[in-house]
């Protein structure tokens, strides 16, 4: 495994983050959760990532379980705030100062620790002044419950704020967690800039495309068992859109690249993202003890230039790359 700075900070991460949304707490069984996390460990994974909302507060649970026993000092431990949680009252989402306050103490007592090294910031809250959000998330910081602040899917300009507002107020904010891949590149054109100008890095979401840049889904196959695309609770909406002939056949295209490499198609996916200097980290979940041992090994990987070259080739007008697309909710969830 190797390791990043997250952000301008003096603050490592590993390459690969072991990241839990989707499976503890829902798709994956208790006992497999803890292997799977034990199996990032053993693979040198050292930072792990959840949310609040994620099984509406169950992975939190899991994952602090799963990290029982383990030296504090060694993990990066981050969540999220911000969509509804519990009884989804009206104060049960957002980023409003009472839900963060309460948020944080939950998520705390849930994973098992008196602090995260990050508390992001899950989507924009175009509901609550931003000054009001920031001076929480400042608040959390002098009281010793997060070390840094990130934000997760915001826009550009929206950063660019939250910025200005944590030099004002004397806290780091370090990251952003966007989805990135080589299907979904809509960071690329804005954030990404602004991001490298402010001195934050991205922690990714989906570098595999939710498993479409694997390759085990195939044009005129029945869809295999067992998988995301499968998964009615939430998991196939995140895949339908990439289960067309056209994505199908760029992924085939991408094959014998990755075999050139001695590369799995997972390994080659989370190589691509990591190629950007911008990126501090992957984000890879795992239902199976052996899919992290795996994807962990991408960590390190460095790809070519015309490597760089045949993956745009293979993919071509299909990646998305509108910035448009990077978007939060209009109102909060409920």
């Amino acid at each position: 495994m190797e390791y990043r700075y997250l952000g301008h900070s003096g603050f490592k991460v590993s390459e690969v983050t072991y990241g839990n949304w989707l499976t503890h707490g829902s798709q994956v069984e208790n006992d497999i959760a803890t292997q799977c996390v034990h199996a990032a460990l053993e693979a040198g994974i050292t930072t792990f990532d959840t949310a609040d909302v994620y099984a509406n507060t169950k992975a939190e649970q899991v994952l602090g379980d799963a990290l029982k026993g383990q030296r504090r000092e060694s993990l990066e431990i981050f969540t999220k705030v911000y969509n509804p949680t519990g009884p989804k009252g009206p104060n049960d989402s957002g980023l409003s100062r009472k839900h963060i306050m309460e948020s944080i103490n939950g998520s705390l007592r849930r994973l098992g620790t008196d602090y995260v090294d990050l508390y992001q910031a899950h989507r924009y809250d175009y509901e609550t002044p931003l000054e009001e959000t920031m001076q929480a998330f400042a608040d959390i910081v002098r009281q010793g419950k997060a070390l840094y602040i990130g934000v997760s899917e915001w826009r550009a300009e929206e950063i660019r704020a939250a910025h200005t507002l944590s030099k004002e107020l004397g806290i780091q904010l370090i990251s952003n967690q966007p989805q990135y891949n080589m299907l979904w590149r809509v960071i690329e054109e804005e954030v990404i800039p602004t991001s490298q100008e402010l001195g934050l890095s991205q922690i990714v979401w989906s570098p595999i495309a939710q498993g479409v840049l694997t390759g085990k889904y195939k044009k005129g196959q029945d869809l295999p068992a067992g998988s995301r695309a499968t998964d009615q609770s939430g998991g196939a909406r995140a895949v339908e859109r990439y289960l067309t002939d056209d994505y199908l056949d760029a992924v085939a295209q991408l094959e014998p690249i990755a075999a050139g490499l001695d590369l799995t198609m997972a390994q080659l996916a989370i190589a691509w993202v990591l190629s950007n200097d911008n990126v501090a980290s992957a984000l890879v979940g795992a239902s199976r003890p052996e899919q992290i041992e795996s994807n962990a090994k991408a960590a390190g990987v460095k790809l070519e230039a015309d490597v760089l070259a045949q993956i745009d080739a293979a993919i071509g007008h299909l990646a998305e790359r509108d910035p448009a697309k990077t978007v939060s909710p209009a109102t909060r969830p409920s």
